[in-house]
């Protein structure tokens, strides 16, 4: 009664004055709630499980990150990652994958790869088994068992928008996947067989399919593919679900639809952040518009709804040819700058595997020919080393201020806004001044403080002081 009648109120204040006064409609008031009728961008999102928050997060490629490409062999170097700061570890999926080897439902980079190997990882066979390729599922038990003795999170990748064309669940109930007013089966932007969400037995199939790799593996939490093509009820319900088996269950969507993060998501991609990044370091564009991205993607959203990973590499990203990995178009200090505003900004810092290293190789979802794995040798390396330590130091600074974390972001405007990107991070009387330098050149600036004041710096190129 409560909630109906201050929605009632709100709605008459919305409507005083107009000839002709609807009562709000009275039958959908008692499930709406004052929030509900606010704009979007004036709404709260939920709150974020405080492991999401703090965490720095590390994507695992299986096939690129060890020559043997299994579970075992990730699990024996999650002690690496634990001692370098990660805090959450990310899995490319491990299910099974369809191994049909009509190209007629490969994908277009499946087919570009050169891999001639029809298991794409993000086209599934099973979803209830992890892929021989992998491991067991046992082995995937011991892998999150492991990472739970060394303070890891892990997240497992969902792959619920399409799945293969020998996919078992297809067997199981022919309306699990869309079809034409024929019969036939309707294939996805990928060349997949697409999942039929009006089916409440298929959600039901995929609820159990999460709520086993939670109840049975002690997963923490999922990202899910293309999560904005599927319904955002199945995600909210999904949530729902698996909170009743582990209150702290977090989703990260690949995604950015704007009302993820009402009830259903933690997180979303930032993209918005890693394309300004690239366009700003790699190819020269005014270091301005990644403080305008951002801002024009927290302004549409709900209060608190924008929060993404930050990253600039990942298993999309690196699955292109040698010559257009990160590493190598950023330059090492390129990646240093970039890496300084994945740590700063708000949201959670997302490196890819090999980052650490500074690995240049080609990586590839689809197989791991032609030498497609991080180059582990290179962790000898000078740049390597320096690279160790300037993550470390990050992850440092972060873990010991907390306005980097749960803070403000308020930008600051200076001098060379397209070269340098200035902004503080505030929480009660804590802050922290950050100024990066994205030119591969000496850069003079002056800094307009919040109180009107002015502070100089001379930067060297692609220098970050964090302060």
């Amino acid at each position: 009664m409560k909630r109906f009648l201050t929605t009632l109120a709100l709605c008459s204040a919305m409507f005083a004055g107009s000839a002709a006064l609807p009562l709000c409609a009275a039958d959908a008031a008692a499930n709406t709630s004052a929030e509900d009728v606010l704009p979007l961008n004036q709404r709260m999102a939920k709150t974020v499980p405080e492991w999401i928050s703090r965490g720095v997060m590390y994507q695992i490629n299986l096939r690129a990150y060890t020559p043997e490409g299994t579970l075992k062999a990730a699990e024996a170097k999650l002690k690496e990652l634990a001692d370098l700061g990660v805090t959450i570890v990310y899995l490319c999926p491990v299910f099974v994958a369809d191994d049909d080897m009509d190209r007629e439902f490969w994908s277009p980079r499946q087919k570009k790869s050169g891999m001639d190997d029809p298991r794409n990882p993000y086209r599934m066979k099973d979803f209830y088994h992890v892929d021989p390729e992998y491991g067991t599922d046992a082995d995937l038990r011991s892998y999150v068992d492991t990472a739970h003795k060394l303070g890891l999170r892990v997240m497992l990748d969902m792959v619920y928008f399409h799945c293969g064309p020998t996919a078992v669940l297809i067997d199981m109930d022919p309306n699990f996947v869309k079809r034409d007013k024929d019969g036939k089966i309707i294939a996805g932007p990928w060349k997949f067989p697409l999942l039929n969400f009006e089916s409440p037995e298929l959600r039901e199939y995929l609820f159990k399919n999460m709520e086993q790799w939670v109840r049975d593996y002690g997963v923490d939490g999922f990202r899910m593919d293309v999560a904005d093509r599927i319904p955002l009820d199945f995600w909210e319900t999904a949530r729902e679900r698996l909170e009743k088996l582990d209150p702290d269950i977090a989703f990260l969507a690949e995604g950015i639809r704007k009302e993820n993060q009402l009830k259903a998501f933690d997180l979303c991609y930032g993209w918005r952040f890693s394309s300004p990044a690239r366009n700003v370091i790699v190819r020269g564009a005014s270091a301005r518009s990644i403080r305008d991205y951002k801002e024009k993607f927290r302004k549409a959203r709900p209060i608190g709804g924008d929060r993404v990973i930050h990253f600039i590499d990942n298993h999309d990203i690196s699955n292109e040819d040698h010559e257009n990995r990160t590493e190598k178009r950023y330059g090492e200090k390129g990646v240093n700058a970039a890496l300084a505003m994945m740590f700063t900004l708000d949201g959670t810092p997302m490196l890819y595997c090999g980052q650490e290293v500074c690995d240049k190789n080609r990586h590839s979802i689809f197989g791991s020919k032609f030498g497609c794995m991080v180059d582990w040798a290179n962790a000898d390396s000078d740049e390597a080393k320096r690279r160790k330590a300037i993550l470390r130091q990050l992850i440092e600074t972060r873990n010991s201020r907390p306005e980097l974390t749960f803070g403000e972001l308020i930008w600051l405007d200076n001098s060379a806004e397209t070269d340098v990107v200035t902004y503080l991070r505030k929480l009660d009387d804590r802050q922290t001044l950050i100024l990066v330098n994205c030119r591969a050149k000496p850069v003079s600036v002056d800094v307009r403080m919040p109180d009107g004041s002015k502070r100089h710096f001379d930067l060297k190129d692609h220098e970050f002081v964090i302060e």
